[in-house]
């Protein structure tokens, strides 16, 4: 039996509706840096910002470093700034940046793209949209996030495997024994040195680099 559009309706809005004090709830406190000429877009930024309920400083030119008590950055990308290059900018942002643009060209455009902005406003400002920007950024650097430490765990995994598949074709080798008797012979060395068995395949394998070595003559 489908349900009556009303009642789909009234379902979504009713989703809608609860989730929107959590997403003000998430973002009340947030402490947010804006380096912003002293303008009438960057006051509007800031006092938008603090209607939200964020803690706001306000500054201009970029700091060089990025305090540690910063949740979100507000950044003016500016034409005559635009060159300028900060170490914080390097690599990946450690806070999510919301790059603030009043002028679209190339050089500007690039110049957000190396910020690493989640998200883009666009002057001259509105108090509508700085909320969603805000929600949006701190959404996405999260997911970026989280996504990059999956990534490493996921790489640290495929190397511990490849160490221990190089560990047992040593042993097959070296002690002519099965795949899997090699498999157990690492697995007993680990519990007994109460050490994990990647550690042991590189033990091993550092053994036969060594051994290796010295059959060659190098020793």
């Amino acid at each position: 039996m489908s349900m009556p559009r009303d009642g789909v309706d009234r379902g979504v809005a009713g989703r809608v509706q609860r989730s929107t004090p959590d997403l003000l709830r998430n973002l009340r406190n947030t402490r947010v840096l804006v380096f912003h000429p002293k303008d009438v877009d960057g006051e509007l930024l800031a006092q938008q910002l603090e209607r939200i309920g964020c803690q706001v400083i306000t500054m201009w030119p970029p700091l060089a470093e990025l305090p540690d008590s910063v949740d979100v950055l507000f950044c003016a990308v500016r034409p005559d700034h635009a060159a300028v290059r900060c170490p914080w900018m390097e690599g990946e942002p450690p806070v999510p940046v919301i790059a603030v643009i009043n002028y679209e060209n190339p050089t500007v455009v690039d110049a957000a793209l190396r910020l690493g902005a989640n998200a883009v406003l666009i002057s001259p400002l509105r108090s509508a949209g700085i909320l969603s920007s805000l929600a949006m950024a701190k959404h996405q650097h999260a997911e970026l996030r989280d996504s990059r430490r999956r990534v490493a765990r996921l790489e640290q995994k495929l190397q511990s495997a490849n160490q221990i598949s190089t560990a047992k074709a040593i042993l097959v080798r070296t002690r002519n024994v099965s795949d899997e008797e090699a498999y157990r012979i690492i697995r007993e060395q680990a519990m007994s040195k109460r050490a994990a068995t990647e550690e042991i395949a590189r033990a091993i394998i550092h053994a036969d680099g060594i051994l290796s070595y010295t059959a060659r003559g190098g020793g």
